[in-house]
Formats: C-alpha cells, structure tokens, sequence
C-alpha cells in the first residue's frame, strides 16, 4: 500500500519562528532517499539543507521557491509504503494529477541558466561548461549533484570543455595590489543573476534579491535603527607580532594543517580585554543590560554574496592555536555553505578583519543585538617617531562601533587600550598552546 505523508519546516532553533524555501533540489516525480536533503531553507541565522524524514517519492510541492513561511507548515507531500488504510484514496486520487504536472515539470526550462555561486565555482574547478550540463533540478536548474555526476560521466573531457570560454565560469583573477602585509587572497567578486530590461532605450539590468540578502538588508535596518552608533580607532604596532608570526607561521602549517592568521592573534587579544571590561560582552533588553558570561565571538565572514557571522564558543578557554584552528574551520565551512544552525547562534562580540581586503578604515555596522564590534584593519608599514626619532614600524588600526544606550567613549577607550597593549605585548617569546 501506499501512503502521503507531509513533510514540514522542522523547530531548527529554540528561536526560529518561520523559514524561506530558497531552492528546491528535488522536483515531482523523483526518489527520495531517508535524510537526503530536498531543499535548501534560510533563516535569519543561516542557510541550510533540509532532509527528508521519509523514503519515497516527491509527490507535490505545497511552498514554492522564494516563499516564507512558519515553523510547522507542511511545504511538500512524500508518497511512501505503508499499511492499508493509510491515506490510500488520497494518494490514488492525486496519482493523475501529480502525472500531468511531472511531464510539465520536464519541458520547463525556465531556470536553466540560473547558477548557484557553489554550482560555478564547482564547475571552475573541473573545466566544466554549464551549457553542456544537463540540469535536473526545478526548472531545469543544474545542481551540484548534476555537475559532480557529469564530471564523473567524463563528457567534459570529451567535449574538450574550456572554462575560460564559457561566460558562466570564473576567469582567473589578477594578482591585487596592495601595501597591506596580510592581504591573504585576492578579493572575490560576486556571481550575481542578472534580467536585462527588454525597453528598448532602458540601459539598466535588474537583479533579483535573495532571501539571505534580503536578511541581510532586514538585520542592518534593525540595527542602524534601534541601536545609537557611535565610533572610535586607535593606531597600533604590530611590528613585533609580524615578526612572531612569521618565524612560527611555516613550522605551525606543517604541524597543524591550516594558516596561522593575525586574526588569531587579534582574537586572543580581544578575549582578554573582554576579560578585564565584561560590560563590552553585553546587549540592551529595554530595562535591563544584560552581560554575557560565555565569551563567544562572531566572526564577519565574507561569501560571493553574502556576509555571515559564525561563532566560536567560549572563545576564553582557547589558546592562539585552537583559535587558529576554529578560524580556520568556520572560514571553511562558510564558503562552502556547510554552517549549521549552531555554528551561527551564541555570538556576544563581532570582530571583522576588514584588512584582509586591504582596508585602513571602516566604520562598522553592529551585529544586532550585541553592544559592540571590531574591526581589524590592514597592516601597513608607516613612519612612526619613536623616542624623538623616525621609525618604519608595521602598523595597523582598530575600528569600534559601539551601541551608545549601553557604552561610552571612557570605557571603550579604555577596552581599545587593552586590546592595544595586548597586540603589542606578543613577542618572540609567545606561546601559541
């Protein structure tokens, strides 16, 4: 016997209300596997797979791409073996119409030509040209899956596929410019969609707004307007730690397997100036402050379209190199849109290292609802006078954003000078465990 069971937008987070449908991986007609994922959800904290908590076949799709909708709202309908008696009459009645729809599903082409940033960037890697992929997801949509299963069919080897031809592929990039020490890599530049105006004399494109951007533009909004900003810097040398890390930076590699960053550096810095001005760990609830005693940083990582904002917990229990190691890994899994829900909540204090871009000065938005963030500009060696006398020293700036209901000029002045003195305090000597 046969039997339709829903299938619903799961409790992801204790605080989760509602969800959007961001893609559909599956169409009507198709398999589905115990946990494999059908669709790709967003929430205001992070972007996530969706699996199935049945086997069978997608029957029919209840929320449509682009939509919201709360928790528990069923949004597909799985027809899977059962027991008699079990929902039989409704599956044999909707058996013709779901028929119709899947041949309809087959001749529609409407979004073949519209890659995910993971979609291209795979297809980069492989030498592979979109064009010639055959796409089997909603629409005509080429997914991962399409991609991985055409590389391994070889047809892009006998097609002598030039990624470089192909519009839809990344083209290398050319070596950045830039005095700054720690520009790591080149800058990326977003994959965007783009719909041409067809008016004629309209010399304008349009592009859709996805629903993480338009989570992005929903938090900023908040917090420009209920949290008062205010802003400060503060200039330091960093000279002794540039020498530090590069006398360990080849030695740790090989050890650990992944880079040793300044942001480890700056991170371990920021934690013990939280240490010593807890209120800097802190959020506004109306008639109370309320200060964190868990030290869990949120870390502004940058995609191809998107900024998000991983944690790394209990940040205060972790030596330079686990912060390393945890920089590392939630870097990782950002880019490649493996954050879980937990890796996104918890964060107390945001630290942005704008200088990996090349950036002296910025001014910061606050990571709502948090009371402060950093940002960690690019290093770059400047005349500085020392005891009278002209020195080239490496130097970089610290940028705070501060909420003003809750901090003031003393204490984050106060907070910046900690932090300064705890760069400038790592020498050769350093230990790193």
């Amino acid at each position: 016997m046969k039997a339709l069971t829903e299938i619903v937008v799961p409790q992801l987070a204790e605080s989760l209300v509602s969800a959007t449908i961001d893609t559909w991986l599956k169409k009507p007609g198709d398999t589905i596997d115990m946990y494999e994922p059908i669709c790709e959800v967003l929430t205001d904290k992070v972007s996530a797979e969706l699996p199935s908590t049945v086997k069978g076949t997608l029957k029919e799709i209840l929320v449509p791409a682009g939509e919201t909708v709360p928790v528990g709202t069923p949004i597909c309908i799985v027809e899977t073996e059962a027991a008699a008696g079990s929902r039989s009459s409704a599956a044999s009645a909707s058996q013709e119409q779901v028929a119709v729809s899947a041949v309809a599903e087959d001749t529609d082409q409407s979004m073949r030509h519209r890659y995910s940033p993971a979609v291209q960037k795979l297809a980069a890697e492989h030498g592979v040209r979109l064009a010639d992929v055959p796409g089997t997801g909603l629409g005509g949509r080429i997914t991962r899956k399409d991609v991985l299963a055409y590389v391994e069919s070889g047809a892009h080897q006998r097609t002598g596929s030039k990624p470089a031809a192909d519009p839809t592929v990344a083209i290398p990039k050319e070596p950045v410019r830039s005095s700054g020490l720690h520009l790591s890599e080149t800058p990326r530049i977003p994959s965007i969609e783009v719909e041409r105006s067809s008016i004629a004399g309209r010399g304008e494109d349009y592009i859709d707004v996805t629903p993480i951007r338009n989570t992005i533009a929903r938090n900023m909004r908040q917090s420009v307007s209920e949290i008062p900003h205010a802003w400060t810097m503060i200039e330091v040398d960093v000279t002794n730690l540039v020498m530090l890390r590069n006398k360990v930076k080849d030695e740790f590699i090989k050890r650990e397997g992944v880079n040793l960053t300044y942001l480890a550096f700056l991170l371990k810095a920021v934690v013990n100036a939280i240490k010593d001005y807890p209120i800097m760990n802190s959020m506004w609830a109306v008639d109370k402050i309320i200060v964190k005693r868990d030290i869990n940083l949120s870390l502004a990582v940058g995609t191809d379209d998107s900024v998000l904002t991983p944690v790394i917990k209990n940040a205060d229990h972790k030596t330079i190199a686990g912060l390393a190691r945890d920089i590392d890994d939630l870097a990782r899994k950002t880019r490649e849109g493996k954050l879980t829900l937990s890796d996104m909540q918890g964060g107390t204090f945001t630290v942005n290292n704008t200088g990996s871009f090349g950036s002296i000065l910025s001014y910061p938005i606050i990571n709502y609802p948090q009371a402060a963030i950093l940002t960690f500009e690019s290093i770059v060696k400047r005349p500085v006078v020392i005891n009278d006398m002209i020195a080239v020293r490496s130097m970089a700036n610290l940028c705070l954003s501060l909420d003003h209901r809750i901090l003031d000029g003393v204490i984050c002045g106060r907070f910046l000078q900690r932090v300064k003195d705890n760069l400038e305090s790592f020498n050769m000597e350093t230990k790193l465990y």
